[in-house]
């Protein structure tokens, strides 16, 4: 089964590249991610499906892929954190989480035999009050670049973040029930070719 990827993220990659064996990654570019103040859920899927209208399909892919995450502010269930841009902003995200619960927020959308399948969850995240010491060496580690909320739960985060409720899939980047789809997708792909 040859699958697209339309997606820079390396963390999305390596999840697939565990998984399935025909994998090609090719980011999206200039897909407007702003949308209107709505739940996170709405705002996740919005993304989402300008990522897969931004998607060219062709016969080289049996299955295309495109994702979105994010990570739902603690205390407003309408506003995300995105992914910081900066050192400074990095330290606000993780101030905001620390100590506390947050959702995280992801949506997929696979495309299969000529339609989309669309799914969209989320996780609960608790993260330990952690010390002043330890969230400098969060920041100066840069293991916030690029990652929605300013951490990575499979990363240094993982010491001091812990999964309450949902699936680790879904805070690194992928719905689980998208993952599970793929693997039946992969079932009936090997069937197939028998």
């Amino acid at each position: 089964m040859r699958i697209l990827l339309a997606s820079a993220s390396e963390r999305r990659g390596a999840i697939l590249s565990e998984r399935f064996s025909n994998i090609q990654q090719k980011a999206l570019n200039d897909v407007d991610e702003s949308v209107p103040r709505d739940t996170i859920s709405e705002q996740v899927r919005q993304v989402v499906s300008r990522k897969a209208v931004a998607v060219q399909l062709d016969d080289d892919y049996d299955v295309v892929i495109v994702a979105d995450t994010l990570v739902e502010d603690p205390d407003d269930e309408r506003d995300a954190l995105g992914k910081p841009d900066s050192k400074e902003e990095a330290t606000t995200m993780l101030l905001r989480l620390r100590g506390g619960r947050h959702r995280v927020w992801s949506a997929t959308m696979v495309h299969a035999a000529g339609k989309w399948h669309t799914s969209v969850e989320y996780a609960l995240v608790e993260i330990e009050n952690f010390s002043d010491d330890v969230l400098i060496e969060l920041i100066e580690s840069e293991s916030w670049v690029g990652k929605a909320g300013g951490y990575d739960l499979a990363g240094m985060m993982g010491q001091y973040a812990k999964l309450v409720e949902g699936s680790e899939s879904t805070v690194l980047g992928f719905t689980q029930s998208s993952l599970d789809y793929l693997e039946e997708l992969q079932s009936l792909f090997s069937m197939s070719r028998s």
